[in-house]
């Protein structure tokens, strides 16, 4: 193990009694407030989220299982500390905890008081306190389900002995349903007969309605949330499951009789790619294996499974073995579509200039392609751009950095605009020689600000979108989500009438804004406004002009919104923001970072495959850091902070892989016949931090601990 790494096998932290949970509100407790004294004899972990963040989503999904099974002794609490400003609105934050299924109470903490308290400094951070009141554990990001199952199996049993746990109902009051035809809808796209086939998340199933967008034809799905293929069954109900389905593609028409379905569904939640086949609605899974890809992990790519003769389609045939022994992923690597873990795919659109779909991977901050016919019809899926770190960097695709794409649409040039939700950020993703990409940013400064500004694209900002669509005249509508609005993009200098077609003629539009180049010009100016979380645009032409369907998915519907007749909008500043996190002080000179990691009881650090941890870090300006950037094996190190620079931001990634230990055979070695499981930790924090003489020398950053 290499030195000056902190970490241990000690179990637990010295004995800290838990601070109280106070925030503006609470959701999911039938309208009461709750106290730590409340949660006396249960076990408890805090889950401080913001729902914008898919760590937060992946951290919700991992904790399921968990929660189900100890239910009479375990209450998860979520205590959402937001992020954007939209987040901050109570009704916008019980819209997301009825979205996402969050089954358990959610301390509403908008002022970041608790959040605070308990020194989280990454989304998600994860808190253990054991049935006497007293912090036990501490960890950020994702990956840790093993970790806090053995603790909490461990803490059950010692206060099950000392007599203080007590079993029996937890805070939790489920919210009562109201019935909607859709369900948080999430896209949308015109079938060839004129109908709309949306993905209603919510329902974790497909909602074909009729041209008026309210009517419902049929249902592709049989609304459980699971990862089922099959079509209508003998008993007239849909026997397919999706989990929270987000995008949609039509397969172009000469390729709808050789792959066997009609439309490309991005099921994220199950990781995976699912073909639809609209004659009879069969769906069939044609990408992934139905587990998330974790990033640095060793089991991301299978390497055994079976062939499934009767499948529905081709690329459904190769089914792989879940549980087998695996590989890990090479970012030069093309796959048999099958076999390889994908992670939150968000939506997908197909470009014809490298014949392929290409997968918005929200989950790792990635493009991927999707070929569908590689490998005999089997399919095969590479990383397409992106380096699975979270930020905006443009340049070619291997060196670019997204932060959660989530909408996808290709112009009429066969580049392809692309909403980056967290970055809130327009930018274009353009074909390059040898099958490879050039990313360039049209509006985004970066993780950390957002708003609603119109204008010249260099200052123009959204929040969070999630969708985009290209009009007739090649301007691009934005769905900018968490301001409610439309906005559109005009690429080059005018930003009036007919631009868009002057500029995409003349390389007009290619004219960057900045020293590098990369940057696109342009005008933004405001469509619409006033819309419940609009996530997706869908263009309809018709004989009486332009109409954009939005999809208002906090509003449960679809709503036609007509262009005006000059198509330009208005223009509006509602300001800008920063998020809101304190910074925090650091000395300038020498600064010792530090990043816990303390295996799970029942595991050890696992370095079968090579150094068992990792640590990567940088700055933001890069002069904020006069040494210590870079990436090592250990999870300690010391840095050097620029006195001339005020203030900036952190950027630190941590791994660290551990494995459940091997018991001992009757020859007290290690059993042969046991393959002991792999579980990987991970967080990227931000962190924003003020330069002062005042500041703390050292900077304390749990992965657990």
């Amino acid at each position: 193990m290499p030195q000056n790494v902190p970490v241990t096998s000690s179990p637990r932290l010295p004995r800290v009694r838990a601070s109280e949970l106070i925030g503006r509100g609470w959701l999911n407790t039938g309208g009461r407030d709750v106290t730590l004294a409340d949660l006396r004899g249960k076990v408890t972990v805090l889950d401080f989220w913001t729902f914008c963040c898919i760590n937060c989503l992946h951290v919700l999904d991992e904790l399921r299982d968990l929660e189900a099974k100890h239910r009479d002794v375990l209450v998860v609490v979520g205590v959402h500390s937001p992020k954007f400003a939209h987040e901050a609105d109570p009704d916008a934050l019980a819209a997301a905890v009825d979205r996402y299924e969050v089954h358990h109470p959610v301390l509403d903490d908008p002022e970041l008081v608790t959040w605070g308290a308990y020194t989280a400094r990454a989304w998600p951070t994860l808190v253990v306190i054991d049935p006497e009141g007293y912090v036990v554990a501490q960890m950020a990001g994702e990956g840790h389900a093993s970790a806090i199952e053995a603790i909490v199996t461990e803490l059950i049993a010692e206060h099950e002995a000392k007599g203080t746990l007590h079993r029996g109902d937890g805070p939790y009051v489920p919210p009562v349903p109201q019935p909607t035809t859709l369900r948080f809808p999430a896209k949308a796209v015109t079938l060839p007969g004129g109908n709309l086939l949306v993905a209603d998340a919510g329902h974790h199933s497909l909602a074909e309605l009729a041209p008026d967008g309210e009517t419902l034809v049929r249902r592709i799905g049989s609304g459980e949330r699971g990862l089922v293929d099959g079509g209508v069954g003998p008993d007239g109900t849909h026997e397919a499951r999706f989990s929270e389905p987000n995008g949609l593609c039509l397969v172009p028409d000469e390729l709808r009789e050789t792959l066997g379905y009609d439309v490309l569904v991005a099921d994220t939640v199950n990781h995976a790619l699912r073909g639809v086949r609209l004659a009879d609605g069969v769906v069939a899974t044609v990408a992934g294996t139905g587990d998330q890809f974790m990033v640095g992990g060793q089991e991301n790519v299978t390497r055994s499974g079976h062939f499934d003769d009767d499948a529905a389609f081709p690329g459904a045939r190769a089914v792989p073995d879940r549980e087998g022994p695996a590989d890990p992923f090479s970012v030069a690597g093309d796959y048999p579509a099958r076999v390889v873990r994908l992670s939150s795919p968000w939506d997908v659109a197909w470009s014809a200039d490298l014949g392929a779909f290409v997968v918005a991977m929200a989950g790792h901050h990635t493009l991927w392609a999707f070929d569908p016919v590689a490998l005999d019809g089997l399919g095969s899926v590479h990383l397409l751009a992106g380096t699975m770190n979270e930020g905006l960097e443009d340049g070619p695709g291997a060196a670019a950095w997204f932060a959660q794409p989530s909408g996808l649409a290709p112009a009429a040039d066969g580049s392809l605009w692309l909403a980056d939700a967290e970055t809130s950020a327009l930018r274009r993703v353009e074909p390059a020689e040898g099958a490879e990409v050039v990313v360039r940013t049209a509006v985004g400064q970066g993780l950390y600000d957002f708003g609603h500004r119109d204008g010249e694209a260099g200052q123009a900002l959204l929040q969070h979108p999630l969708g985009v669509a290209v009009l007739p005249d090649a301007s691009v509508v934005v769905a900018d989500t968490y301001n409610g609005a439309l906005r559109r993009f005009v690429p080059g200098t005018g930003g009036t009438p007919g631009a868009a077609e002057d500029a995409a003629g003349s390389g007009e539009g290619d004219v960057g804004d900045d020293a590098a180049g990369t940057r696109i010009g342009g005008r933004v100016t405001t469509l619409a406004t006033g819309l419940a979380e609009p996530s997706d645009v869908v263009v309809q032409v018709t004989h009486d002009g332009v109409h954009l369907l939005v999809v208002e998915s906090a509003a449960h519907r679809l709503t036609r919104v007509p262009l005006p007749a000059d198509v330009a909008g208005e223009v509006l500043d509602a300001g800008a923001h920063r998020v809101a996190r304190p910074a925090t002080e650091v000395a300038a000179g020498a600064l010792r970072l530090e990043v816990p990691f303390v295996p799970a009881p029942g595991q050890k650090l696992d370095d079968r495959w090579g150094p068992s941890t990792e640590l990567t870090v940088s700055a933001t300006p890069p002069e904020l850091l006069l040494d210590g950037a870079g990436t090592g094996t250990d999870l300690a190190r010391g840095l050097r902070i620029n006195p001339d620079v005020v203030e900036g931001v952190l950027h630190v990634t941590a791994k660290a892989a551990s494995c459940d230990v091997v018991p001992l055979g009757p020859d007290g070695e290690p059993d042969p016949d046991v393959f002991p499981a792999c579980h990987l930790a991970q967080q990227d924090w931000g962190v924003p931090v003020r330069v002062s003489a005042a500041g703390d020398p050292v900077l304390t950053l749990p992965l657990r601990g």
